[in-house]
């Protein structure tokens, strides 16, 4: 049996898993408590990550430049980072600076299906847009969890999620609402043909 994953992404209506400028963060300012007692149920699951080189080495420098006390350091962001991690990368070097990270170098496809069939636990993935394109494209995402921020982000958007993306179906698994303007939407994907 392989181990099921999870591309978990956070996405404004407009697509874009990001904004620049303005006085947006990372929630664009529509975090709630609902919401956050969520996401740190969910993380404190029994669970691996997997992260792509470019999105490991932002998450370093967003937790490195935010203090303790800073939004950023949210509970269950403290346990996505002291979650058991796979980095797949031909760029990083060990050690790495991350609680049980193990760095990976290959085919991302490669390293992911190997790893699917290997893992004890589900995995998961938090944003690392190019790698999970990848991903789906080869057929080894089985959720894509998209938590729909209630904003447009058309000036300011940055990352935008499906970019250069193949063409999907989707079967929707679950939608749940938090603190009554956030939605999250559980999907299975299927390539389009």
């Amino acid at each position: 049996m392989t181990a099921e994953y999870t591309f978990d992404v956070f996405t404004s209506l407009d697509g874009f898993g990001a904004a620049t400028g303005g006085d947006w963060g990372g929630y664009w300012g529509k975090q709630g408590p609902e919401f956050l007692a969520h996401r740190l149920d969910q993380y404190s699951r029994d669970q691996r990550m997997v992260f792509g080189g470019n999105t490991f080495r932002s998450f370093q420098s967003m937790l490195a430049a935010a203090g303790d006390e800073s939004e950023v350091r949210d509970p269950w962001v403290t346990r996505m980072i002291t979650t058991p991690a796979t980095v797949v990368s031909d760029t990083l070097e060990e050690p790495l600076d991350w609680h049980d990270a193990t760095l990976v170098r290959g085919d991302a496809v490669d390293v992911v299906g190997r790893l699917k069939e290997r893992s004890e636990v589900p995995l998961r993935s938090h944003g690392c847009l190019a790698l999970n394109r990848a991903l789906m494209a080869a057929g080894l995402v089985d959720r894509v969890q998209i938590t729909l921020f209630p904003v447009i982000t058309g000036r300011n958007g940055s990352a935008p999620i499906f970019a250069g993306a193949e063409d999907f179906d989707l079967e929707l698994i679950e939608t749940s609402t938090y603190d009554g303007r956030i939605q999250e939407f559980i999907y299975r994907p299927s390539l389009h043909k």
